[in-house]
């Protein structure tokens, strides 16, 4: 079975067959141009299968059929001169995956002194042909609108163009986010949180739009198999809490003990369904060992979010589902909400309570006791956290009546200052647009409550995956 987390690229360049015999060394020269190509593309998590040179119809039609066969994400296709858009179409058609198209030539302008400096006109037809990647670029938009084929393109210079080569490298990072979310197994325990209304969600959408298998897990699974680990295992997770956090000294070993164990039993549920993200909340009332597991479960789901498998709590679906798309990208993916404005500095205050992403944390993250978890039943160990300074983008996953899902982005700062010390994530965020503005327009496009933030600014590749994904994307800054 092949690798899931590596996207595989399907490559092949176009042209046509009949320049061959008239242009002696065109068809070598665009095949090394090709090679180029493939060599970029080629990077880890991607798998690069090369179809070669398509310049005939047979050709054409054996890639569509090869594209299937080899279980390609997203087809590359390189113009490396004027080639038909017969070509190319049954080719999309059969392959039924997304489509970019790079126009890149060799080089960013003809040499024109060289070019009129050959005496023979058929050697300078031959360069001028090495230049006319352009030239079928109207035709194959128009051929792939009117058949309703969705394509994306990119323009520039096949070397020494970092904007152009940067351009692809979002696409390419967006197309890989977009499969792993279509293999993603996406756990939900427990229950909404009684009425947050804003958070409920489509679930048969949910998998439509994003591809993701939903798992339905009791939270009695989850205390049995909490209650059933060894002492090896509780030993072994208390050694990857100590390591992992700063744990401060009023933490009492019984809830430490607690904490650890849950985490192992976190770990058999995500083993046993092979979760990639996880939305709970249940409010343990009632029976004892589900209230004891809710109680206990925070570090644990901060050491899975932190390992790749975001955890969302209050049961946020869509939530979950933005932390998975900024850590797949590598840019974390943490649990947050704005709750207060510090209008001298022009921040936002930000922050959660429940797991926060150690990865993406300014310092160690501290473990600290509550007495009590605010509007949710028990007390325990929480997380205290800031997410590291410097750039950072937000993005939260709305639902709406008219417009079914997008995704609404904004980039800012975070930056230093003073922090609520109160076992929870705290940050401080600004933004160009100033906080009142910002505000302003984050609710105006009407996103539920909470959002996920990620470390660096990665809107450009994320209105690249909603593109892929066939969903609005709304940029506030």
């Amino acid at each position: 079975m092949r690798d899931h987390s590596t996207l595989r690229i399907g490559l092949f360049g176009v042209g046509l067959a009949e320049y061959w015999p008239q242009f002696e060394g065109l068809h070598e020269r665009l095949l090394g141009y090709l090679a180029t190509v493939e060599q970029r593309l080629s990077a880890p998590g991607r798998d690069v299968v090369s179809f070669g040179l398509v310049d005939n119809p047979e050709r054409a039609l054996q890639t569509g059929h090869d594209a299937r066969a080899k279980d390609v994400d997203i087809l590359v296709i390189h113009v490396t001169t004027y080639a038909l858009s017969s070509l190319v179409l049954p080719i999309v058609r059969r392959a039924k995956v997304p489509v970019l198209v790079l126009d890149l030539q060799p080089s960013a302008a003809i040499d024109y002194s060289a070019f009129h400096a050959r005496a023979d006109r058929t050697a300078m037809t031959g360069d001028w042909l090495a230049y006319c990647s352009a030239c079928p670029m109207p035709e194959f938009a128009n051929v792939f609108s009117r058949c309703g084929l969705p394509f994306h393109q990119v323009h520039g210079v096949l070397q020494n163009d970092p904007a152009c080569w940067r351009e692809i490298e979002e696409w390419l990072d967006a197309a890989r986010t977009v499969h792993v979310l279509s293999h993603t197994t996406l756990g939900l325990m427990g229950h909404y949180y009684s009425g947050m209304l804003d958070i409920a969600t489509d679930l048969t959408d949910v998998c439509n739009i994003f591809g993701v298998h939903l798992e339905q897990i009791e939270v009695d699974e989850l205390s049995h198999a909490s209650l059933g680990v060894t002492e090896a295992e509780i030993a072994s997770q208390l050694s990857v809490i100590r390591e992992t956090f700063e744990v401060h000294e009023d933490c009492p070993d019984a809830e430490l003990v607690r904490a650890a164990r849950t985490s192992a039993g976190l770990n058999q549920l995500v083993h046993k369904y092979r979760l990639g993200a996880l939305a709970y909340y249940y409010k343990g009332s009632g029976v004892e060992a589900n209230e004891n597991t809710m109680s206990s479960i925070i570090l644990g789901t901060s050491l899975l979010t932190a390992a790749g498998v975001p955890v969302a709590g209050e049961y946020e679906i869509k939530n979950v589902l933005a932390m998975k798309i900024l850590d797949t990208l590598g840019a974390g993916g943490s649990f947050t909400e704005y709750y207060a404005v510090d209008y001298n500095d022009d921040v936002v205050l930000m922050g959660h309570d429940g797991p926060g992403h150690p990865r993406i944390a300014q310092d160690k993250v501290h473990v600290r006791p509550l007495q009590v978890y605010h509007g949710k039943v028990g007390k325990g160990l929480s997380v205290e956290m800031s997410v590291r300074r410097g750039p950072v983008t937000l993005l939260s996953v709305v639902e709406s009546k008219d417009h079914g899902f997008s995704l609404l982005v904004a980039e800012g700062e975070s930056v230093p200052g003073p922090h609520l010390q109160i076992g929870n994530t705290n940050s401080r965020y600004r933004f160009k647009l100033g906080a009142r503005v910002f505000m302003q327009t984050w609710n105006s496009h009407a996103p539920a409550h909470h959002c996920a933030i990620g470390v660096g600014h990665t809107a450009s590749i994320l209105e690249k995956i909603g593109k892929l994904l066939g969903i609005a994307v709304v940029r506030v800054c």
